[in-house]
């Protein structure tokens, strides 16, 4: 994107965002000026321009900004630009919304060097910051650069962590310079490590945390799984590569057999020969490499179940408790969910039926006729003074009349009289059995 497109889509975002008071010079000027007297005075105006200047990193996809081009492009107005600008980058440097380049954490370095440093840093010991050396670092935008780094590699993961080499982090944050700043960020919070092999062609890496947890300490392991998966990439590049000259030649063998030039179309046909050849060999070793680095991802998954479960063991240990135990608790946790999951299934069944059909007036005019019966058909409950406590003894009433409104069931109009006449004839049994025998 050349200068006049991105100052166009400048402009584009800020009247879209700030509105017709950009274009405005009485509503801008005072924002433009210097800021003067006390925080109280020209907080807000800071205030204004922070935020400005973060929401439109974001909206350009940058957590890099040139404190010059911020000053004369982004927010430039006919040749006016904003005199205070300079000040709110110093005071965004000062609450750590703003970091220098130059002061990122050396990944490489060790991590005494990187204490030190940052130790430093929090004491005042290093040089007062000028923000006109080398570009600055969005801190809220850097943060979710790093989110955006270990989401994607969570997606194509399922360990805890993962090794990926520096071209492949480039690759995801967009740049060397990028990668390295997310690389910085990742390491001072104890989620990544550098990893680097000395051989004939020295081999970048890093080993991320893909979990909340820290990263551990790089393994031999490890390195190994580092010298494959860069391997892996050299391969693939290499196939990138065959397969472009095969397109290529194939390309030139056809216009040459158009042609009826027969003689440069077979010279052509026999490099596209040793092209397919050299594919199927580079294939086949790329395909062993990737098998043994799933070989090792099994393995490291393997250790990883193998410590839950010795962490499990030690932990039934520590507490007494019997494998049996737990046997018996994880069983009883299934019937639980089975016997929760059949509630549901009934519940569900219930919520289905299309209530909306029965009529409210001859649902309660029916529950009053049931109310009635019931009153009448019931007779005082005889109790016996025992001192200050009363004691029922018509249990078989109670027992007879809530089986009798359990068996209650919604029907039509002809099925109402049926049920509410069954109701009332076995509390009248129960009050007259010999009645009940007859009958």
């Amino acid at each position: 994107m050349n200068e006049e497109e991105s100052r166009r889509r400048i402009k584009e975002w800020l009247l879209k965002e700030v509105g017709k008071d950009w274009e405005d010079d009485v509503q801008m000027r005072p924002k433009f000026k210097g800021f003067s007297g006390q925080r109280s005075d020209w907080e807000p105006n800071y205030i204004f321009w922070k935020d400005l200047i973060i929401k439109l990193s974001r909206h350009l996809n940058l957590f890099f900004v040139n404190p010059s081009q911020v000053k004369t492009v982004w927010f430039n107005r006919g040749g006016l630009t904003p005199l205070c600008l300079d000040h709110v980058l110093l005071e965004m440097h000062n609450s750590g919304e703003l970091i220098r380049s130059s002061d990122l954490i050396d990944p490489a370095s060790g991590q005494l060097s990187q204490i030190i440093r940052r130790v430093a840093r929090l004491a005042g010991l290093s040089r007062s910051p000028d923000l006109t050396e080398g570009d600055l670092i969005i801190s809220t935008l850097l943060k979710e650069k790093a989110a955006e780094v270990i989401k994607v590699l969570s997606e194509n993961h399922w360990t805890y962590s993962c090794i990926i080499t520096i071209r492949k982090l480039q690759e995801i944050c967009g740049g060397s310079q990028e990668a390295y700043a997310v690389l910085s960020y990742l390491s001072g919070c104890g989620k990544a490590k550098y990893l680097t092999i000395n051989r004939q062609d020295v081999i970048e890496g890093v080993k991320i945390s893909l979990s909340t947890t820290a990263v551990s300490g790089p393994s031999s392991l490890d390195y190994d799984t580092l010298h494959l998966i860069w391997t892996a990439e050299k391969l693939q590049q290499q196939l990138d590569v065959i397969d472009q000259r095969y397109e290529i030649l194939r390309g030139k063998a056809l216009a040459s057999l158009k042609s009826g030039n027969k003689v440069i179309a077979l010279r052509h046909t026999r490099e596209l020969k040793l092209a397919s050849q050299s594919r199927e060999k580079c294939t086949a070793l790329l395909n062993r490499v990737e098998e043994v680095i799933r070989v090792l991802a099994d393995a490291e998954s393997s250790k990883q179940v193998t410590e839950a479960i010795r962490i499990g063991a030690r932990a039934i240990k520590e507490n007494s408790t019997s494998v049996d135990e737990v046997q018996r608790c994880l069983e009883e946790l299934d019937e639980s969910i089975a016997t929760q999951k059949e509630a549901d299934d009934v519940l569900g069944s219930v919520g289905s039926t299309t209530y909306t059909e029965i009529e409210d007036e001859d649902f309660e005019e029916e529950f009053k006729k049931l109310e009635l019966e019931i009153g009448g058909a019931l007779s005082p409950v005889p109790t016996v003074d025992m001192g200050s406590s009363k004691e029922t003894i018509s249990s078989k009433t109670a027992e007879l009349l809530s089986q009798s409104i359990a068996n209650l069931t919604i029907t039509d109009d002809v099925g109402k009289e049926t049920v509410v006449q069954d109701s009332t004839k076995a509390v009248r049994n129960n009050r007259n059995p010999e009645a009940a025998s007859k009958e």
